[in-house]
């Protein structure tokens, strides 16, 4: 896969917060990633009333999702977060893992949206994510 990430001067500083602005790719395969949460395998929430911990382990199965489709967190070009809103101004532990599992200057693009609620009334964080391999 090839991709290429602008950054263009005329937009703001978004690489600070561990995402592009654009990102251009090429390849054979796009995997559509559902909405990942801080379950484990049986369903046991990390971190219940954690903000922190959500995140962390919420990218943290979005990287074994990605692992079990052949790809890896590079191939990821895209990301939507869905953020509970009464979190939304808890941003570092969201800009901290974007960082931590999309190291460098090519992160994804990433959309943060702020919603009532999410599926379960513990999960506070939700990523759904589009990636592209060759």
């Amino acid at each position: 896969m090839t991709k290429t990430t602008l950054n263009p001067p005329e937009l703001f500083n978004c690489l600070q917060y561990g995402f592009s602005q654009i990102v251009i790719s090429e390849g054979k395969r796009t995997i559509y990633f559902s909405g990942q949460v801080a379950w484990d395998e049986n369903q046991q929430i990390a971190g219940k009333d954690d903000f922190a911990t959500q995140t962390y382990h919420t990218f943290k199965n979005l990287e074994t999702a990605v692992t079990l489709a052949g790809a890896t967190m590079t191939d990821v070009v895209s990301l939507r977060i869905y953020i509970v809103q009464a979190y939304l101004t808890e941003a570092k532990p969201v800009s901290d893992n974007l960082k931590r599992f999309f190291p460098g200057d090519a992160p994804p693009t990433a959309t943060w949206i702020g919603v009532y609620g999410l599926a379960n009334p513990d999960f506070l964080i939700e990523i759904e994510a589009i990636a592209v391999v060759d």
